[in-house]
């Protein structure tokens, strides 16, 4: 089947087979490895991207399913070779450690960040839930997105 969509602000059509889950057609169709497979159940959130402005894991959603939509994954934040608030903000706070998880954690802390611009930090906790981190206590994470919320990094 044909879909169209636009991928980071460029309009990207292509055939796909209806089964194609989100996640596969950004890595495998349009080389954007940024969005990550971390367990193929939905637990992790290292998928997530933004559909619609809204922070989704692309793991649970069929590429057709985005057919018209506005997807901005972790390569379409950078604006001018600089890069996002909250990019900065986990750069600056050591908000990562092996990066796996990274893509997800900003695309998650960016949507909290617009629902919420200056979240507790149980509420961040709270808001970030979906998304795991295997190499850290979430500490400089939390750190990361509550700097980026006060405009710091």
């Amino acid at each position: 089947m044909k879909i169209s969509l636009t991928v980071n602000g460029e309009l990207r059509e292509s055939e796909i087979e209806p089964r194609t889950l989100l996640v596969q057609y950004l890595r495998e169709n349009l080389a954007l490895t940024g969005t990550n497979i971390g367990c193929d159940t939905s637990s992790c959130g290292a998928c997530s991207m933004h559909l619609n402005g809204e922070a989704v894991k692309s793991c649970t959603i069929l590429a057709a399913q985005a057919d018209g939509c506005n997807i901005t994954t972790i390569e379409g934040l950078a604006k001018g070779g600089k890069m996002h608030p909250m990019q900065e903000a986990f750069m600056q706070n050591h908000g990562l450690q092996c990066g796996y998880c990274t893509p997800g954690m900003v695309m998650a802390a960016i949507s909290l960040l617009e629902e919420n611009a200056n979240p507790t930090e149980d509420e961040v906790r709270v808001g970030l839930e979906g998304n795991l981190c295997r190499c850290t206590g979430y500490h400089n994470i939390i750190q990361s997105v509550l700097a980026c919320a006060k405009g710091g990094n």
